[in-house]
This record gives C-alpha cells, sequence and structure tokens, in this order.
C-alpha cells in the first residue's frame, strides 16, 4: 500500500526540506569564506563583498517604478544590482551604468540567487518575502518594500509585506493600515516612510511634454484586472457586446495576468470579436499612450483606475469592486477598503440594472464636470509629493546605508 501525504502536510515537509538544506548550504558558505579569507592573508576578495544596493523585479512591468529611481541613483553615482526576472526588462539594455542588470528566469537558479543574496539593501515591489519561496537572505541587512499601485497596501495575498523591514508610501490610510495589521498579528513596526509613487510622477512628466491634442473618435477603454471578481469574471463577453453597441471607439487592454491564469478565455475572446476599425487589443508594456488617447476607463479594482483618473485628470466608470479579501491583508482590519470609498468619488458604477444604457453613462460622466475637485481630492489623499518621489526614495536609501554601516562599526 502505497503512502499517502496531503498537500498542506508535503507543502510543509517542502518548506522544512529546503530550511535545512538552506542553513547546511549557508554554513558551508561562511565556514569556505572564512577559510580563504585566511589563507588570502585577510585580504577581502571583491567577489565576496557585499552590494550596496539590489532591486529586485519578478516583472519587466515595474521597470516603470524602478526606473526614475535607478536614474537618480545613478546620478547620486550609486551603483546599483538589477535582478530582474524577465528576459526582455528594459533594464537590461537601460543608460545608466551605474545599474548593472542581470536576468535570471529560471525560477529555482531566481529564488536560490535572492535566497543566498550578499547585499545591504534590497529594494523590491514584490510581496511574499519569507512567505514562500522567497527567503530572507542572512547576508541582507535591510529589506524595502515599494508598492506598484496608488490604491490599499492591505489588497496583497495575506502576510505578503509583514517580514519587509520598511514600507515606501504614499498615503497616510496606507500607514494606518499598516499599523493596524502590526498590531493585529503583534509584529514589530517596520519603518514606514511615505515618499509618493514613482512611476506617475513619471507619467504626468510625460503627459505635460506630450499633451494629447490630436482629434479623435470618442475613444473607450476595457481594461479589467483579472480573476472571478474582475469584469470579465462578473460580466463575460456581455460587456463587450454593450460597449460595440455604443458605436464609440473601443480598446480592450486585459491585465497581463489574464493571459496566463484565464488564457482559455482570452483566447476565446479574441477569436470571437477580432480587430476592426471599431475595437482594437491593447498589450503594451507600456500603457502611457493608450492612456493618453482614451476619453474614459472602465475598469473593477485594478489600480489603473487611480493612474487614469489622477493622472490623465479623466473620467471612469467602475464595477463594484465585490473582493472576497479572506485571502487578503485587508481581512485583519475591521474597516472598508480605501479604494471603496475613492471609486465613487472619482466616477460612477456600472451595475447589472444600467449596463443596457451604458452609452448614456459613458457620456455623462464624460461632460459632467463635478468629479474634477473628488478627483483631486482623492489625489491628495494617495499621491504625496507629486514630482519629488524618485528624488524621495534616493535620499532615503543612501542614508539607510550611512546608517546601516555606521551601526556596523559601532557594533
Amino acid at each position: 500500500m502505497k503512502a499517502y501525504i496531503d498537500p498542506g502536510t508535503g507543502s510543509m515537509l517542502f518548506t522544512i526540506l529546503i530550511g535545512v538544506i538552506g542553513a547546511a548550504v549557508y554554513s558551508l558558505r561562511m565556514l569556505f569564506i572564512k577559510l580563504k579569507f585566511k589563507m588570502s592573508g585577510g585580504k577581502v576578495d571583491a567577489a565576496n563583498q557585499k552590494i550596496p544596493y539590489v532591486i529586485f523585479s519578478d516583472s519587466k512591468r515595474y521597470w516603470s517604478i524602478f526606473e526614475p529611481i535607478c536614474r537618480e541613483m545613478h546620478k547620486r553615482g550609486k551603483e546599483i544590482v538589477y535582478i530582474t526576472a524577465s528576459p526582455d526588462d528594459p533594464a537590461l539594455s537601460c543608460k545608466y551604468p551605474n545599474v548593472k542588470a542581470e536576468c535570471i528566469e529560471n525560477q529555482n537558479k531566481l529564488f536560490t540567487r535572492l535566497n543566498f543574496l550578499n547585499a545591504a539593501i534590497v529594494l523590491s515591489t514584490t510581496p511574499g518575502l519569507d512567505v514562500y519561496q522567497w527567503k530572507r537572505s542572512k547576508e541582507v541587512k535591510y529589506y524595502v518594500h515599494i508598492p506598484h499601485a496608488a490604491n490599499d497596501i492591505t489588497l496583497y495575498r495575506m502576510f505578503g509585506i509583514d517580514y519587509y523591514d520598511a514600507i515606501l508610501l504614499s498615503g497616510d490610510y496606507q500607514i494606518e493600515d499598516i499599523r493596524s495589521l502590526e498590531k493585529s498579528r503583534e509584529l514589530p513596526e517596520k519603518e514606514l516612510l511615505k515618499v509618493g509613487i514613482p512611476y506617475m510622477d513619471e507619467m504626468a512628466k510625460r503627459l505635460e511634454e506630450n499633451p494629447d491634442t490630436a482629434s479623435h473618435p470618442r475613444t473607450v477603454l476595457l481594461a479589467p484586472s483579472w480573476g472571478p471578481s474582475a469584469i470579465f469574471g462578473v460580466y463575460g463577453s456581455k460587456i463587450i457586446d454593450t460597449l460595440l453597441k455604443t458605436g464609440y471607439h473601443i480598446i480592450i487592454r486585459p491585465h497581463p495576468q489574464s493571459f496566463t491564469s484565464e488564457k482559455e478565455l482570452m483566447d476565446k475572446f479574441m477569436s470571437e470579436y477580432p480587430e476592426s476599425e471599431q475595437l482594437e487589443w491593447n498589450r503594451d508594456n507600456d500603457n502611457f499612450e493608450v492612456l493618453k488617447r482614451s476619453d474614459i476607463l472602465i475598469s473593477d479594482f485594478s489600480g489603473v483606475t487611480f493612474d487614469f483618473s489622477l493622472v490623465y485628470n479623466k473620467p471612469i466608470i467602475y464595477t463594484d469592486p465585490k473582493i472576497d479579501v479572506s485571502v487578503y491583508d485587508a481581512w485583519w482590519l475591521d474597516k472598508p477598503l480605501w479604494t471603496a470609498s475613492a471609486l465613487p468619488r472619482i466616477g460612477k458604477e456600472l451595475t447589472d440594472d444600467n449596463m443596457e444604457n451604458l452609452k448614456e453613462l459613458i457620456d455623462s460622466c464624460i461632460e459632467d464636470s463635478k468629479y474634477t475637485k473628488s478627483r483631486a481630492e482623492v489625489k491628495s489623499e494617495t499621491w504625496a509629493y507629486p514630482g519629488e518621489s524618485a528624488s524621495r526614495v534616493a535620499e532615503y536609501l543612501i542614508a539607510k546605508l550611512d546608517e546601516l554601516n555606521k551601526k556596523d562599526k559601532e557594533d
């Protein structure tokens, strides 16, 4: 009779095994370094020196977040090792000599590199540190997280940011929510610093330099998130049919994850609704141009709603974000999501009742000026220090390294 191990137990045993192997490898590595150090007469091998700054990005789409920071660090003469999981990440061909980018596409090799990294500071937008495969390296002094959207910090999978040392944020409500999480879970307080949003600053700067002046037919951008609670999960093809009936130019830009997690659905939609003069599918890595030439956005709980509304100062239509928060950090908080309070202030809700009148809903949102003031209000809550964020992040990282080095000398 074959032995059976349930998935939960198997996962636990696998984690224990990885921990034991990791500890053994770490001990052997330290022994090797000490022996090499003694045999070299006390000379430090450059290959074993601690990297001052490392940026880890699990996807090329986060280059928009890190590029302004890399530029600022380069201007200050600071070298960065940029580790990416995407072979076509723009970082690999970036123009900053002080940024040394490397791609590790193989996941096992990637996490091995990260889990035994020898660095002072690691900056990343990836959640799940010390929760799944990505473990804190004993040779890294400080882990810093920066979000990739201007909304709730509690919409990560549970425990996603618990084991970072610092979080760089853009709104007071995010700070309050993290402090509440720490209290609920009896966690030590992390360093929380409000710095703003680098990619939105960059987007706003580009828009100022390249304003949308070209005449075009009224254009509607449908940009849903992914999963059962997103627009396609709730309305299916009905939303596409209804949009086409408006006669407006329609752009559909699914979330990149949809082409992985919902591949069959995407293949079906793109086959049933091929591109035409009225309809186009957009998969650009950089969403700047598609947002610029759209007059209104229809989305759900995707972070793009705030990019579109707050940077481009345009109206949105949103679906009720009925999110099952049981798997998210938000579950621990006895309060509604900030996103749920912000969306009604910057646009109108799409429901089963008003779906058939979608054309009128689009027209009223575009032509009604009442949302302008509300957008300014929401912007002030979630986008601190417009235009200053990359500089603030760079200054923080440099000061933090000085602080860590000073502490080492004192110890």
